[in-house]
């Protein structure tokens, strides 16, 4: 099912700017039981995305609405949204009076091995770089070419996912992921300040941080810190948390802090879920 300005079609059209210019936003968004996992979170974050691109924010509530009755009769699925600036004519100015196209559409849920949350992944590193760019850095805006080139890269069944660095050779985060690293009982991560998205799943991450006291920092860092660390581990609103089990010819163990985290998000999920209307 697709709703677009809360009407059911698979039209858009040509002159929307969404498709023009990649001039918008979206989230990607569990679907358990008819519920939209996390969907808080996300709305926070696709506000705050807006606000970035001066996109006129959606009116909470119909949005919701309009989510909860595309999702109501998934038993899993993934649902996915799409803010645009709407139409305008050639060029890049931005039309004087703004109308945003909303697109909601529902997909089938991934099956990934249940081996990759338990025994972990193999990843490898991309040649792709990410550009440096404060404005857009954080946002999930629509101009994903840098992932699209990066997971081009390769066809290896045996590799799940690929991790992106910058233009400074800093680890950034993954074609599909944020990343995550443990050396010494302090957990690490990109900072994200000049490139990269801040995925909900990231932030669900940081407050089980912060909730347990446990020492969290957010650096930039390289190849050589994440090849040395203790565990590995990567994170998105769909596949959860991954451990990594090998980057190139190096291993890791799946940790006890990377299952730790997973026991609390599973648990964390669940009370959500239980307290969802």
């Amino acid at each position: 099912m697709i709703l677009i300005n809360g009407v059911e079609t698979d039209h858009i059209t040509v002159n929307d700017r969404g498709f023009q210019y990649g001039d918008g936003l979206f989230e990607t968004i569990e679907v358990v039981d008819g519920q939209p996992v996390f969907l808080e979170q996300h709305l926070i974050r696709l506000s705050s995305g807006c606000s970035k691109l001066n996109i006129p924010n959606p009116y909470i509530k119909q949005l919701t609405d309009e989510i909860y009755s595309v999702c109501k009769d998934s038993k899993k699925a993934v649902l996915k949204l799409i803010i645009t600036r709407g139409g305008g004519g050639r060029g890049y100015r931005q039309p004087e009076s703004i109308h945003p196209t909303r697109v909601i559409s529902l997909h089938p849920f991934p099956e990934h091995p249940p081996t990759y949350a338990k025994h972990g992944i193999n990843v490898r590193f991309c040649n792709t770089r990410l550009g440096l760019n404060p404005a857009l850095a954080g946002i999930k805006h629509l101009n994903r070419l840098e992932q699209i080139m990066a997971r081009a890269e390769w066809d290896d069944h045996a590799i799940q996912e690929g991790i992106m660095l910058d233009i400074n050779n800093h680890v950034i985060e993954g074609t599909m992921s944020n990343i995550f690293y443990v050396k010494s009982k302090i957990i690490y991560t990109a900072s994200l300040e000049l490139a990269g998205v801040t995925g909900v799943m990231r932030g669900v991450i940081k407050r089980f941080i912060a909730e347990h006291k446990l020492t969290f920092i957010e650096h930039d860092y390289g190849k050589e810190d994440l090849l040395v660390a203790d565990e590995v581990f990567v994170s998105n609103s769909i596949i959860g948390i991954w451990p990594v089990k090998q980057i190139g010819d190096v291993s890791f163990a799946v940790g006890n802090m990377t299952k730790q985290l997973q026991a609390w998000l599973v648990q964390f999920k669940k009370q959500g879920l239980a307290d969802a209307p």
